[in-house]
C-alpha cells in the first residue's frame, strides 16, 4: 500500500470536516437557514447575479438535478427566484432574492473566518502554490469527466 496515493482520500477528509466545522461556524453567526452546499450556490450568485441555470451549474460544478433541487429549496426559502428574463422564453435565470442580499455580510465573515483556520499558518506562497495544485486538479477532473 506503500505506492498507492492519498490525495483523493485526503481532500473526502478535508471536505467532511470543514463542512461540519462550516455548519457550526454559520449556527454561530445564526444563520441556520443554510447549508454548505446551498451557501456555495448563494455565494456564485453574490459575484455574478441574474444569470441562467445552466451557467450557475458550471460555476458551482453542480449537475443540473441536484441544483434544480437545491433551487427548489433556496426558493421556498425565500433566498432567490427563478424565472425567464425578458422576451427570452427559453433561458430560465436565477435572481437573489432581498433576503441572501442582506445575509450576504455575515456568510461572507463566516467563510473569512473558516478560510483564517483551513489555511491555519501556511504562508501566501504556500497558499498560492497549494491553490494552483488544486486548480490544476480540477481541471484534470473536468477535462476527464467529459469524456
Amino acid at each position: 500500500m506503500k505506492d498507492q496515493r492519498e490525495g483523493g482520500f485526503l481532500i473526502a477528509k478535508i471536505h467532511q470536516i470543514t463542512n461540519r466545522m462550516f455548519n457550526q461556524m454559520l449556527r454561530d453567526y445564526g444563520i441556520e437557514e443554510l447549508n454548505p452546499g446551498q451557501g456555495r450556490i448563494l455565494f456564485a450568485l453574490w459575484q455574478e447575479d441574474n444569470i441562467p441555470i445552466h451557467e450557475l451549474s458550471i460555476k458551482t460544478q453542480l449537475t443540473k438535478s441536484t441544483l434544480t433541487t437545491m433551487l427548489d429549496r433556496l426558493e421556498t426559502a425565500g433566498f432567490l427566484k427563478r424565472g425567464f428574463d425578458g422576451d427570452n422564453k427559453r433561458t430560465k435565470k436565477v435572481k437573489l432574492s432581498e433576503k441572501s442580499e442582506k445575509l450576504q455580510e455575515r456568510y461572507v465573515e463566516v467563510s473569512k473566518k473558516m478560510t483564517k483556520v483551513f489555511y491555519g499558518t501556511l504562508t501566501n506562497e504556500e497558499i498560492d502554490d497549494f491553490e494552483g495544485y488544486l486548480r490544476h486538479i480540477l481541471k484534470n477532473l473536468i477535462e476527464n469527466s467529459k469524456r
